[in-house]
Formats: C-alpha cells, structure tokens, sequence
C-alpha cells in the first residue's frame, strides 16, 4: 500500500489483505536496518483475523523514500501522519527494537489513539556501546556483521522461519545489507543505532500511556538485554512475555512470539 507522508511515498504491507480502515487497526514498526519483512508472519496473521494491517517502511527504507528521519520524536509524528493518511484514527502500536521506542513516543503523544502498546526485543535507555557505534561509522560492514551475531541466540534453529533451512543468520545479514545500500545517501547503521542510543524521552511518554502493554522479550537477547526492560515495564505496568530466543525473536522464535501478540491484541 502506498500513501503520501510528509511529500514523500511511504509504503506498508498490508498482510495480503486489502486495507479496510473501519476494521481495528494494528501497525507495526520495524527496527534499524529492517523493513516491513520482519512482520511477516505476524502481520499476515493480523490481517487473516480480522484486522486491518499497516508494516511500515520507515522513510528511506525498502520501498519508503527517504531521507531517514533524525531522531525517534521525528519518526513517531511520521507515523501518526501516515496513520492521518490512511483514514485511521484508533490503532495498536506493535514495535521492535528502536520501532519499540517509536511506538513508545508515539503513544505518549496521542495516547487516546492506541489501544494497545506492545514492544517488542526492547530496553531502555537502549545504549549502544561507542566501541559499536565507531565500527559502524568507520566500517559498516564489519559491524552489521557484529549485530547479526549478536541478535541470534544459535547458530540454526530448528524448525526456522519461514521454513526448515532457512539461515536465519543469512537472511538477516542479507536484508541489514541491502538497507544500508539502499540508504547511500547516508551511513544508516550508524544513524539509526545513534538514535536509539540518544533517546532519552521514555519516562515523559510512560507517564502518558494510558492502554494496555505487552512486552515481548528475547531471555538470550544480547542486544537489548531484558533486565534492561524491567524499569519501564513497571512504569508501564507491563504483561512481559519472555520467549527463548536472541533479538531477533520474531524468527528465532515465531510461534511464541505469535501466541504473544495474538494475547497482546486479545
């Protein structure tokens, strides 16, 4: 589905169904380096039970023009103008790593319009190690090569996503890499692991939640570690679903994943 945000094309998967606004909305944000492809599964599941779906390209990813927005207050307005475009008033908000943070800022700013807040592979603060963000500004490359490691629990998992064989390492590096080109106007890793780590608005949007929250968290995460969740899911008062699986939970572990969002939206 393509509409106009902001002068520019954005694009979002609408889970194989044709968007119909009047049925309950669900968007789904994706982390740095990713596109909608991340919500697959999640996102078809959505649109084939009765709701409406919206995966964003976030702008200057995939099929959304650019250029990538400055920080995570920038981002979450975007999104409330793509949802202003889409003729949707009411959604729930379902982000993962650094989209967590962009659901978050979204819903402290218009918290009558979201009925639930699920974050997903989330911390907060979500630091990034200066070691990190210097191999992501001198050797991209290199460091998406860290971050692939570092986002899964195992080397193979059995059965995968989206089918026995898949390389869940291959085809997130693979995708990392085609969003880092994709962007040449700017060194995306290091943008966007920037933003994460500059965002510093979570309390002030805590305060303001008013629906529901789910959060969806990886035990052997190393990314953004769960203890490093604790604080804002009691702000929040959070369901806190734990799966075992890396960062990359929605591949490394799909089934439980899903169960969590199918309770999240229940």
């Amino acid at each position: 589905m393509k509409l106009v945000v902001q002068g520019r094309v954005a694009h979002a998967y609408t889970g194989g169904k044709p968007f119909d606004p009047a049925l309950p909305c669900v968007v789904f944000v994706h982390g740095a380096l990713h596109d909608h492809s991340c919500w697959t599964l999640l996102a078809r599941w959505s649109a084939h039970h009765g709701h409406a779906v919206l995966a964003v390209d976030l702008p200057g990813h995939s099929q959304s023009e650019g250029p990538p927005l400055a920080d995570v207050e920038a981002l979450a307005g975007w999104v409330w103008e793509l949802l202003d475009a889409a003729g949707v008033r009411r959604a729930a908000l379902v982000g993962h790593s650094m989209g967590s943070l962009i659901a978050l800022e979204a819903t402290g700013r218009a918290p009558e319009r979201v009925s639930r807040l699920v974050m997903m592979g989330t911390a907060y603060p979500m630091q990034v190690s200066e070691t990190l963000l210097a191999t992501a500004l001198a050797e991209p490359l290199r460091a998406i090569d860290m971050v692939n490691a570092w986002s899964h629990a195992s080397h193979a998992a059995k059965p995968s996503y989206p089918g026995p064989g898949m390389s869940l390492h291959g085809s997130n590096r693979t995708l990392m890499r085609r969003m880092q080109a994709g962007c040449a106007a700017t060194n995306l890793f290091h943008h966007e692991f920037s933003v994460c780590n500059r965002y510093r608005g979570g309390e002030a949007a805590a305060a303001k939640v008013a629906c529901p929250v789910h959060f969806v968290l990886g035990r052997a995460d190393q990314m953004t570690l769960p203890k490093a969740a604790r604080e804002l899911a009691a702000t929040l008062k959070a369901r806190v679903h734990v799966v075992e699986a890396g960062h990359n939970l929605m591949t490394e572990a799909p089934d439980a994943t899903l169960a969590a969002l199918r309770e999240a939206l229940a």
